[in-house]
Parts: C-alpha cells; sequence; structure tokens
C-alpha cells in the first residue's frame, strides 16, 4: 500500500467526485474473480484524481482495445494486471450493463462481467500489476467497503444470485 493511503477509504471524501483531466469511458470487460470458498479477489485502485473512482475497490478487468472482444480483452487485462492465464481458469459471462455517454459525445457503452473462478492457492502467486493492493474477500464484508458503484452492483447481484433466481420464480 502506498503511503497516507487508507485501505477502502478515499483519502479526501470528495476527489472522486471532482475528477481532475479528461476521462474516457470505454467498453470495458471486467472479471469478478471468485475462488472456491466464494471469496472475492479485489483491488484496490489507485489514489489517482485523473481515473474512474480512484482508491476505491474494484474489480480487475479494463478498456476494450480496438476490434478487441470482451473474452480477449478480459485476458490481457487479467495477464497484464495480475499475471493471471485467464485461459486456464473457469470463465463464465455473468451479466452486462450499458451506459448512455451520448451528452459526453461518447455513445453506448458496455461494462461486461465474466465470473472467474480460481483456486485460492493460486492467489499467493499472482503479482499485482495496477493498482496498490488485492485482497481476498467475503461477499458482505466486501460490499461494506468504499467500492467503484457499477462493479458494486454486479458484486451484489452475484452474493445474491440465489436470491434473485428464486424470486423470480415466485
Amino acid at each position: 500500500m502506498k503511503p497516507g493511503a487508507t485501505i477502502g477509504q478515499v483519502p479526501d471524501a470528495g476527489a472522486y467526485l471532482q475528477p481532475k483531466g479528461e476521462l474516457r469511458p470505454s467498453n470495458a470487460a471486467v472479471a469478478i474473480i471468485v475462488d472456491e470458498y466464494g471469496r472475492y479477489l479485489m483491488q484496490l485502485r489507485d489514489a489517482r484524481p485523473d481515473i474512474f473512482f480512484p482508491a476505491h475497490w474494484g474489480c480487475f478487468g479494463g478498456a476494450l482495445d480496438l476490434e478487441e472482444t470482451h473474452e480477449a480483452a478480459l485476458n490481457r487485462e487479467l495477464w497484464e494486471e495480475l499475471r493471471l492465464d485467464a485461459t486456464r481458469a473457469k470463465v463464465a459471462r455473468f451479466t452486462e450493463f450499458t451506459f448512455d455517454f451520448g451528452f459526453a459525445g461518447a455513445g453506448i457503452i458496455d461494462r461486461r462481467y465474466f465470473v472467474v473462478g480460481i483456486e485460492a492457492s493460486v492467489v499467493e502467486r499472482l503479482s499485482l500489476g495496477e493498482g496498490c493492493e488485492m485482497r481476498l474477500f467475503e461477499g458482505p464484508d466486501l460490499l461494506a467497503q468504499a467500492m467503484v458503484p457499477y462493479d458494486r452492483f454486479a458484486l451484489w447481484m452475484h452474493c445474491y444470485r440465489q436470491e434473485l433466481r428464486s424470486a423470480r420464480e415466485t
């Protein structure tokens, strides 16, 4: 962790509401990384004012390169950010959010989430290439942290997928 950083807390409570520089929304592939115990591997984002939601816990993943598929972007991002070879993990599409950034000239973008199953023993061998910390969380503990809002909703949906499924069946 970087000096002066507080885990999961925004150093300046309003800093993420007042970004510095140009933010560029783009299509993204995102990993909900879950170990065999149901814990989620998360990244504490850097406290830089030129990124979306600095100093918040978020999922690993990122923007698609030109003409890249979501699956290819997921593999590339997990390799760059963790040295995790997603082609050797159990990966399944989970959900997708669509955002209309037409007001900002960016048009429609999507954020596609994939569940990536890993063994807890793999976490010790990962190498953090982006962000200032990674950590495994139990679902309820994670949802109590300062989190990237759209990642929080996707993770809430994953944590409570059984309840959402049963609610639909009644």
